[in-house]
């Protein structure tokens, strides 16, 4: 081979190798990130959320988009090609919400990220249009671990996650080497170790009451996230605690 055709063959190597790695459609820009809506506007008029909510869209970087409005969440594979933001078999907890209107905001995000609606990025901005309604989001800042209650909203068992129980609250709040632990039913603390994305949990010290069968659930879940090492991720305000055996919990500052 000549050396001019070797200089191409390699070119085209690297060329190729490069596309294999870089999100499609742009997606690099939002891929990894975490946003929350700062307004929606349906048929160009502003459109009302549920007091104390709002719209969250988490594309994490096995191409997934995890979103919420407010109850139940939705995810789901997505691709970002062409400025379009497609979903493919979304599936939604099945979280009894605490009120109906709650039920019909769920709906219409599922309808609308169901569409297929357009996206655009201005700098920290995610601008997300479809369905006649106008989403505007802002990224959002990867929170501390410590400092400031963290409080369990998912229960995570291998791939499958479910929403916590109505009525039921466990918080973390972890300190320099120490975790204040409220497991939904018993209360405790544990002593924990930070070495680069892993925790190691030891001396998990908790009371010892009986509770009905969702609080025991959660605490389950609670004290499979706090056995031994586990690995445990940071976006935005929402952390991940997973075991070896993929059982853990998601919470939310």
């Amino acid at each position: 081979m000549s050396h001019r055709l070797l200089v191409v063959a390699v070119a085209v190597a690297l060329l190729a190798a490069a596309c294999g790695t870089t999100p499609s459609g742009g997606g690099g820009e939002v891929v990894g990130k975490t946003f929350h809506s700062t307004s929606v506007t349906e048929q160009g008029a502003p459109r009302a959320l549920v007091e104390g909510t709002s719209v969250e869209l988490r594309f994490t970087d096995d191409g997934r988009l995890l979103a919420r409005a407010g109850c139940n969440q939705m995810q789901g594979p997505v691709s970002l090609d062409g400025g379009k933001l497609a979903v493919t078999d979304l599936s939604v907890t099945a979280m009894g919400c605490p009120r109906p209107e709650l039920h019909a905001q769920d709906d219409w995000l599922a309808g609308l990220l169901g569409a297929g609606p357009s996206w655009r990025v201005d700098g920290t901005t995610l601008v997300v249009t479809g369905s006649g309604a106008e989403i505007v989001l802002a990224r959002e800042v990867p929170a501390a671990l410590e400092g400031g209650a963290w409080t369990v909203d998912t229960l995570i068992t291998g791939d499958a996650a479910s929403s916590v129980p109505g009525g039921v609250v466990a918080t973390l709040v972890f300190g320099p080497d120490r975790v204040e632990v409220s497991a939904g039913c018993n209360a405790g603390t544990a002593q924990y170790r930070k070495s680069g994305q892993t925790l190691t949990f030891e001396r998990v010290v908790l009371t010892d009451k009986a509770c009905g069968p969702d609080e025991m659930a959660v605490e389950k879940a609670v004290t499979d996230a706090l056995s031994g090492q586990v690995e445990y991720e940071v976006d935005g305000q929402a952390l991940r605690l997973t075991n070896a055996s993929g059982a853990g919990v998601g919470l939310r500052k």
